[in-house]
């Protein structure tokens, strides 16, 4: 018998390669827009970016803002005069072709399959990661695909967890797992909302009291032990 009955997967840097397709998706939009495309120009969008989606995880922005202000923010630096609200689209189009998973992710989810229900819980934009999860190779894999956008709250909030464990209609929190990448979001949004969590850790970085996970994993094969006993 199984530690859990209900795996909930976040997907970016967990199964996912985000890495890869914000690369292509980045280098596309700047290709479009006459940007200049350079490794400079790159890692500034980056900072920008990851800015902006941790105030979004403190609360502090709202969404619709932060995916636009991104590219403006951008532009500012570099002295374009493009559409913000157009590069945001165009971006995220691109965004959802890029349906990569990390080594090992499609095996570690048919692992699970017969003896866990599975289901994504992201804090990604829709368009994006509707696109990337339809066309991925473990869409099969997966009765269930939880987004913020859609569903009015983020992680770590409480409120979000509490809406997905109504629509998969779990019975006992305590047979439920959280995994996840992100301390910020995943293992404290885990911790908000009474459930376990197994935190994915594969470049052993350190952690922090405040987001204590309750198991760490190096790899996916100590993901599959932790959940399936």
């Amino acid at each position: 018998m199984p530690r859990y009955d209900y795996v909930l997967f976040d997907a970016d840097n967990t199964l996912f390669d985000f890495d890869r397709a914000e690369e292509e998706a980045l280098r596309k939009t700047l290709e479009h827009y006459s940007l200049p495309v350079t490794r400079a120009v790159r890692e500034r969008y980056l900072a920008i970016n990851r800015d902006l989606w941790a105030r979004f995880d403190r609360g502090e922005v709202r969404r619709e803002w932060l995916v636009v202000e991104r590219f403006a923010a951008l532009q500012r630096e570099l002295g374009g005069n493009n559409v913000p609200e157009e590069m945001n689209h165009f971006y995220l189009s691109r965004l959802g072709e890029g349906a990569y998973l990390l080594p090992g992710a499609e095996a570690l989810c048919r692992l699970l399959v017969p003896s866990c229900t599975l289901a994504i819980v992201t804090n990604g934009v829709a368009m994006a990661q509707r696109g990337r999860f339809h066309r991925s190779a473990v869409r099969d894999c997966f009765p269930f695909l939880f987004i913020s956008e859609e569903l009015g709250y983020q992680k770590p909030q409480r409120e979000f967890f509490d809406e997905v464990l109504r629509e998969m209609s779990i019975p006992d929190p305590g047979r439920a797992v959280v995994v996840g990448d992100s301390l910020a979001a995943d293992i404290l949004g885990a911790i908000n909302a009474g459930l376990d969590s197994i935190w994915y850790n594969p470049g052993a970085l350190p952690g922090h009291p405040d987001a204590a996970p309750t198991y760490e994993a190096h790899s996916y094969e100590q993901v599959a032990s932790l959940i399936l006993g």
